[in-house]
């Protein structure tokens, strides 16, 4: 497969602390012009934080490339219910068109299924028009059963992407965790009709992993677009672009 044919999958992704409209700009610049020599070709979306989407999204305006905003105290779900829903509705207010948000973990693992999908139906509710990309932050759950139940509550909630990861836990994605998440997705267009997304995330640099991730995607997915499949990514696209040969970057999301 050429490296390139994975550029349309990419969530562009910029996480810093330090991150300023500057910095954003110019990934945003990126995420819609990858490569010069071929101007069709783009990412599937710029994904930032919530701070920066009034200015993302005039960037990207009247482009294919959608703006994807992390909220929802994102990275560890740890604030009141009312201030999460309130930073969704400002990200979508300001142009975003998806919304990443990790679960609150805690309910999860102490098996308060009940409160978790409450918490997780009030945040689709947030998102209005906007799709939701619901983080299990699987290096957290870590029990494959645990994994699934929560993949089913995601699903039954309304999500429209199953993503693995923040990129800023013990680990990222992991394609034994990601299978997972195609298997609960590949089940529930079986039962429902309905095709959500699956989102591998974090620690995914080369292309030899995304490959994998590709290729679970195939193997489980109705189809592959980028509507049903994503990788989230920050230093990915310098492999994609970078000649044969030429040695990688050690770091990135």
């Amino acid at each position: 497969m050429d490296p390139l044919d994975l550029i349309p999958f990419l969530d562009l992704t910029t996480l810093g602390t330090c991150d300023t409209p500057a910095v954003v700009e110019a990934v945003a610049r990126r995420a819609l012009h990858p490569l010069a020599s071929r101007p069709e070709l783009h990412c599937a979306a710029l994904c930032t934080w919530p701070n920066f989407a009034a200015d993302a999204a005039r960037l990207l305006a009247g482009s294919p490339v959608k703006l994807a905003c992390v909220a929802a105290a994102f990275p560890c779900s740890q604030a009141p219910l009312k201030i999460k829903q309130g930073e969704i509705e400002q990200a979508v207010a300001d142009g975003a068109d998806e919304i990443d948000i990790a679960i609150p973990r805690g309910l999860a693992i102490a098996g308060d299924f009940a409160a978790l999908a409450a918490e997780l139906r009030a945040l689709k509710a947030a998102c209005g028009s906007a799709r939701l990309k619901v983080i299990l932050e699987t290096c957290d759950l870590k029990r494959p059963d645990l994994i699934r139940s929560i993949c089913q509550i995601a699903l039954e909630c309304g999500a429209d992407f199953l993503k693995t990861s923040t990129g800023m836990g013990s680990h990222g994605a992991t394609p034994e965790h990601a299978l997972i998440l195609f298997q609960a997705a590949r089940d529930w267009h079986a039962t429902t009709g309905r095709t959500v997304g699956v989102k591998p995330a974090g620690g995914i640099r080369r292309h030899a992993d995304a490959r994998i991730y590709h290729q679970l995607a195939i193997d489980h997915l109705p189809s592959v677009t980028p509507d049903t499949f994503r990788l989230g990514a920050s230093s990915l696209l310098d492999d994609l672009l970078r000649p044969p040969g030429e040695e990688e970057s050690p770091s990135g999301y």
